[in-house]
């Protein structure tokens, strides 16, 4: 079992929620911890409206530093997961980019070389499942 933060867009969009769901009900059902797994919910909106800015900061970026990887759903544009992917890797964290086909990404990360990021595309939410557990099985003591 490993402890996976999972990141996607929450002010920039919600379109992707079903999908974000899809991958939360995933990594649960196979044994993983995630600590955002609220953030795949309808009502997350409502949830974090009422919590700090500053709280928020210093909970994600502990949730960051404690993680075994990062998996972010990065089809709709987010300053907060760009944010996240570039602090994961920094520390050194295994990140994993998944984005349906066909949108466009931010070169900030199909550009990015790092070792430590996997970027997968796909077209329905089983191709996004077979690449994580196909990210999740390569990291050491997986």
């Amino acid at each position: 079992m490993m402890n996976i933060y999972f990141s996607c867009s929450l002010t920039g969009g919600r379109q992707d929620e079903s999908v974000y769901m899809t991958i939360v009900g995933h990594l649960l059902e196979i044994g993983h911890d995630v600590p955002t797994a609220h953030l795949a919910h309808p009502q997350v909106m409502d949830l974090e409206r009422v919590v700090d800015a500053g709280e928020v900061y210093e909970r994600d970026m502990a949730w960051i530093e404690a993680c075994d990887a990062v998996i972010a759903e990065v089809s709709t544009p987010s300053h907060g997961v760009g944010y996240e992917i570039a602090v994961a890797l920094k520390r050194g964290k295994p990140v994993l980019c998944c984005y349906r086909d066909g949108v466009t990404v931010s070169k900030m990360i199909t550009g990015n070389d790092s070792k430590r990021l996997t970027l997968c595309t796909y077209q329905g939410t089983e191709d996004a499942l077979t690449a994580i557990d196909d990210f999740l099985q390569a990291l050491p003591g997986a």
